[in-house]
């Protein structure tokens, strides 16, 4: 069996590295023992998994024996019971291997850059983007994750028409990249005297904080601009040209930062957005041309995407893409959205497993 062989083959590789990291030589290598344990780290529940499934097979094979072998009516009734607890046992096990062996998500570790932009809906969709960086900032503390913002620009009435930032932890995008897409509100506006549901819209962009050599980006084709920083007024506006705006000339991509305090610190964060970007679009491109047939329902990220609707009269949350409704819409606000994501997950590896999984 092909996933047997796989697996067999990533424990001799646990067992070596587990040698390996009491050699030692390698002991007094700081960057061999670091890239070990990460690499023994990474296996480590898939071996897990794997013993148990071995010692679970084993002790299905004997109660087989057993049953087929004894006579005694009480005996071979207990036989049967182990035989259909360890029959089940073992396929759970099997199918959590399966999922353990799907090709990993190579940005599924990194640090989220996070951008939500007011869509329709004027002032009301400027609101509800708050909303939103509000619910996402309450979700990353749940998970104990760290959220700074890069870049927003205010709405003046409590709203944004745009914030950008940061969420860092393990495992942060794996979780949030399911949140790329449009976002539907429908409520009443606090400035509609009718009573009158409106419809807004807010766009989420999701991108994978992308290392340097994880992306070719050649200087001479992005063309940087300062300028003052604007804001709200106050200590927090820059009287220096500390703003950066930076454009990617070959796809016209553009990135701009001002809330950093200095110029250098605004053109990291433009490099770092700009970097991930252009990761993100060429992601897009390879799915794209892996998927001409037909379109994936879960993770595409694209922008056009009515992904939820949140209706504040019915207090009502509606994941369209897998057709999962809450009605409980303030704990959805207040950032509980795990029920959501672990579902889409759970599609996600689902159609990966029936687009051609491991044998």
């Amino acid at each position: 069996m092909a996933m047997l062989d796989k697996l067999a083959a990533i424990d001799a590789r646990y067992e070596e590295l587990e040698k390996l990291l009491s050699d030692p030589e390698v002991m007094t290598d700081y960057n061999k023992i670091a890239e070990y344990s990460k690499e023994r780290s990474s296996l480590e529940e898939i071996v897990e998994t794997y013993r148990s499934f071995h010692l679970q097979s084993d002790q299905l094979a004997q109660a087989h024996e057993l049953l087929a072998a004894e006579s005694d009516p009480e005996i071979r009734e207990m036989a049967q019971e182990d035989v259909d607890t360890l029959t089940t046992a073992t396929a759970e096990l099997e199918e959590k291997l399966r999922l353990l062996l799907l090709p990993k998500d190579a940005r599924d570790d990194k640090n989220v850059i996070m951008e939500i932009r007011a869509g329709t809906g004027g002032d009301e969709s400027g609101l509800f983007a708050a909303d939103l960086f509000r619910m996402y900032s309450y979700y990353a503390s749940q998970h104990n994750w760290r959220t700074e913002v890069i870049d927003q620009s205010e709405t003046g009435i409590g709203g944004f028409k745009e914030i950008k930032f940061e969420v860092k932890g393990e495992g942060a995008f794996s979780r949030l990249k399911f949140e790329s897409g449009v976002h539907r509100v429908q409520r009443v506006p606090e400035t509609e005297s009718q009573g009158r549901v409106h419809t807004s819209t807010v766009t989420v962009a999701v991108l994978a904080q992308m290392d340097e050599v994880d992306v070719q980006l050649d200087m001479n084709d992005v063309r940087v601009d300062v300028y003052r920083s604007g804001g709200a007024g106050g200590q927090s506006v820059n009287t220096t040209d500390s703003a950066v705006r930076m454009t990617h000339i070959p796809t016209g991509l553009v990135v701009a930062v001002q809330d950093e305090r200095s110029q250098l610190q605004n053109r990291l964060r433009a490099k770092q957005i700009l970097i991930a970007r252009l990761y993100e679009m060429e992601m897009e491109r390879q799915r794209s041309a892996q998927e001409n047939d037909r379109r994936a329902q879960v993770g595409t990220g694209e922008r056009s995407e009515k992904i939820r609707t949140y209706n504040y009269p019915q207090n009502r949350v509606t994941d369209h893409r897998i057709n999962m409704t809450s009605y409980n819409l303030p704990a959805i606000m207040d950032g509980d959205l795990d029920p959501f994501i672990d579902e889409l997950i759970a599609q996600d590896q689902a159609e990966k497993l029936a687009s051609g999984g491991v044998d």
